[in-house]
């Protein structure tokens, strides 16, 4: 069976990223032919290591080149794109000759389920839909993102099959024909546990607004007052780095709190940590909090949408806060610091419940559905 997946690009360090990587070589190892299709990757490599008999394409569409130019100008220079964008798309998969094409809600997703090639075409949503239902923003970008959103929907149910990684999401976009749920696996199965007896906290995510890194730093900062002989180290990048460094300038929390570069070996950052925290204000299906799982490490996170009421249980492997609740959650996180035995209590119980997320478990939903769509 040839598979080809669609995305911007493999060069980022994020969970869809890695979620490919995982994905691809996994497919690529139990037999199927794996191709990969870019639109943005400019020369750069993968950031997560593929397979070498996964083949690469990129169509040198480059829709980055325009992401900070003025709004009419990109709204031009986007639909130039697209049009180029979906006539070489449209003659690299009528050669390929591929059995599921799928998109990863990337640019191409607007137009892919019309391009005749004769495959089958699958979306898959690595954000929910809440993320522009609930959280748009104000004036004319407000107005545009309704409008996306009412888009989406339309476009998704012109696909053979549309998967997102909740039930919760699931709702979101009602009952629709060929929707299925299939979350994202572990991105590693650990074969160590963390002793939880390092006195840091671990947090992981781009550094802008869907994270809420922001409100991490205050809470971490009541926590600090408490236990000062604690650490946090927030692993990522992005755009808001100046913002978190000023921030933690201003609290006197240079000792205490440390941005840090994302890292490929970002199991051994959980094993020597004793606790993940996370405070997004939206999620797909954090790829964190699965990752620390594994690793046996307690999670405290607000209950967003969607992903983490997915994962956590409550008072069992971690807590669950009320978003926004930046009080509740240190004090969830100082009493874990003082509880070392409820703390390794739900370290062990959360590396049990990452088996729900195993890769074959997983993936054996994906073979699954491409099977039916192909009988």
């Amino acid at each position: 069976m040839r598979i080809v997946y669609c995305i911007a690009g493999t060069y980022n360090s994020g969970g869809m990223e890695r979620v490919l990587a995982n994905k691809a070589n996994y497919l690529v190892k139990n037999g199927f032919e794996l191709i990969i299709v870019t639109s943005d990757q400019k020369g750069r490599m993968p950031y997560f290591q593929l397979d070498p008999a996964i083949k690469q394409y990129d169509l040198e569409i480059n829709y980055c080149d325009t992401v900070h130019a003025k709004f009419l100008r990109k709204v031009m220079a986007y639909k130039a794109k697209q049009k180029k964008h979906e006539q070489k798309l449209n003659a690299l998969l009528n050669d390929l000759k591929a059995d599921i094409v799928i998109s990863m809600f990337d640019h191409e997703v607007s137009f892919l389920h019309k391009i005749k090639d004769g495959s089958k075409k699958i979306v898959e949503i690595h954000f929910s839909r809440y993320k522009r239902l609930q959280y748009g923003r104000k004036g004319l970008l407000g107005l545009i993102d309704q409008y996306r959103s009412k888009q989406d929907l339309f476009t998704v149910q012109q696909y053979d099959a549309f998967v997102v990684l909740t039930e919760e999401d699931k709702g979101y976009w009602g009952e629709l024909q060929n929707i299925s749920v299939i979350p994202n696996a572990n991105s590693f199965e650990s074969t160590e546990i963390a002793a939880l007896e390092n006195k840091q906290a671990i947090a992981v995510g781009r550094y802008d607004y869907q994270k809420g890194f922001e409100d991490l730093i205050n809470i971490w900062s009541m926590v600090h007052q408490q236990v000062p002989n604690w650490k946090l180290n927030i692993y990522g990048k992005g755009e808001l780095q100046s913002n978190f460094e000023q921030m933690i300038k201003e609290r006197n929390l240079g000792s205490s709190i440390q941005l840090c570069s994302p890292v490929k070996d970002i199991e051994s950052a959980y094993l020597t940590s004793s606790m993940c925290l996370l405070t997004s204000r939206y999620e797909g299906l954090p790829m964190t909090l699965l990752e620390a799982q594994s690793c046996g490490l307690p999670l405290v996170a607000y209950a967003c949408k969607c992903g983490p009421k997915d994962i956590i249980k409550d008072d069992v492997n971690g807590y669950l806060i009320e978003e926004g609740d930046q009080k509740g959650m240190a004090e969830k996180i100082v009493f874990l610091i003082r509880e070392e035995d409820k703390r390794k209590a739900m370290g062990g119980e959360a590396k049990s419940l990452s088996s729900n997320f195993g890769e074959e478990k997983v993936m054996q939903q994906w073979i699954s559905l491409f099977n039916k769509l192909l009988s």
